[in-house]
């Protein structure tokens, strides 16, 4: 499961986006990755590892909720044609 968002402040502010990844590793537990930054740019990613996948779910969908808060916009999800 991914989501691609992206923030258009407006102004001189270059535009930021935000992908998140959740699946599952070699070992059984799941991984939420979250790279951020500008395009164009480097990148940042951060991983945080679960063990039942419902909680990564949980965790998946909190962080896309506040991102979706402060003004980020879905671009992509599996989901949407």
């Amino acid at each position: 499961m991914h989501v691609y968002l992206q923030q258009h402040l407006g102004g001189t502010e270059p535009v930021r986006f935000v992908r998140l990844t959740l699946q599952p590793d070699l070992f059984g537990c799941w991984e939420l990755l979250r790279e951020s930054g500008s395009p164009g740019r480097r990148s940042q990613l951060r991983v945080t590892q679960f063990e039942q996948a419902d909680q990564a779910q949980h965790a998946f969908e909190r962080e896309r909720d506040a991102l979706l808060t402060r003004q980020f916009q879905i671009l992509s999800h599996p989901l949407l044609p």
